[in-house]
C-alpha cells in the first residue's frame, strides 16, 4: 500500500537534471552539516538516492546521444565513445 508521499512522488513530474542536482546538493549539504533530524535522515537518504539515479540516467542518455551524433570526416554520423578521462570526471565508469 502506497503512502501519500509515495503516491505524490509517483504522480509528480520528474525534475529537470539541474533541479535534481540542486536538490541533491542541498540534501548532501544538510546531511553533512547535521541539519537533518535523525527521524528524517532515512527519507532524505532515499530521496537523494532516487535523485542520484535520475541524474545518472540522464547523463548516460546524453552521453549516448552525443556518441550517436559524432560525425566522421565524410559527414556521416558514427558512434564515437567518450575518452576515459572525461567519463571519470563525470563520475561515470
Amino acid at each position: 500500500m502506497a503512502t501519500k508521499s509515495n503516491a505524490a512522488a509517483a504522480s509528480a513530474p520528474e525534475p529537470t537534471f539541474e533541479d535534481a542536482m540542486h536538490r541533491l546538493e542541498a540534501i548532501v549539504e544538510a546531511m553533512e552539516a547535521g541539519d537533518v533530524p535523525l527521524a528524517d535522515l532515512l527519507s532524505k537518504y532515499e530521496e537523494g538516492s532516487r535523485l542520484l539515479a535520475q541524474c545518472e540516467q540522464r547523463l548516460k542518455a546524453a552521453e549516448l546521444k552525443i556518441e550517436q551524433l559524432k560525425r566522421q570526416k565524410d559527414g556521416s554520423l558514427a558512434p564515437a565513445p567518450f575518452p576515459a578521462a572525461e567519463r571519470s570526471d563525470l563520475g561515470l565508469s
